[in-house]
């Protein structure tokens, strides 16, 4: 699905998907209390699991990236948006390993079980996130350790939604992706 990664055609769509993970943060989200950080809900990372899946490792991890990392520069989260692009580098090889394993065999099954993936890495990559972020202001580890665990709720809420909305937009944008991706012989 994504052979030539450096054609006119990923480069636009890779951009694409980039404004599109942008947009579906910034106007989507929904702030929620937490202990730590400014946790809020939104489908930027459900954008940026398909951006994998459709885009391939490369091309959906730096649209991800672009994305999820400008929202976060451009929004006042910029100190910790590394950490937002190593999350999405971490959950886009997870996603595109599992994919991998699967024989890249794109069945309802298998697009659901990589749904649930990319939402459970979310949730550990997300506690990992929280505690550096913890330790950066100061707090002992034990105390970074359990407030992270105090703050999960909104990270558990966007991978309920990223494992539920990834398969259903997957199918939806299948047969689109797939006739702009594809080139004519």
């Amino acid at each position: 699905m994504h052979r030539n990664q450096n054609s006119l055609k990923m480069i636009i769509l890779t951009g694409l998907f980039a404004a599109i993970i942008y947009m579906g943060i910034f106007i989507l989200r929904i702030p929620l209390p937490a202990i730590v950080g400014r946790p809020f809900i939104h489908f930027g990372n459900t954008l940026a699991a398909l951006a994998v899946l459709f885009l391939g490792l490369r091309n959906g991890v730096l649209a991800g990236a672009i994305g999820l990392g400008g929202f976060d520069i451009l929004n006042g989260y910029a100190l910790t948006s590394w950490l937002t692009i190593l999350e999405v580098i971490i959950v886009g090889f997870v996603i595109n390993t599992v994919f991998k394993v699967l024989k890249y065999n794109d069945t309802k099954k298998n697009i659901i079980l990589i749904g649930i993936t990319a939402g459970t890495t979310k949730i550990l990559t997300s506690y990992c996130t929280s505690i550096i972020e913890a330790l950066m202001v100061g707090t002992s580890f034990k105390t970074a350790i359990v407030a992270s665990f105090l703050s999960l709720p909104a990270t558990v809420i966007n991978s309920i939604s990223t494992a539920i909305c990834v398969p259903l937009l997957y199918f939806t944008f299948r047969p689109f992706i797939l006739a702009t991706i594809r080139t004519p012989r």
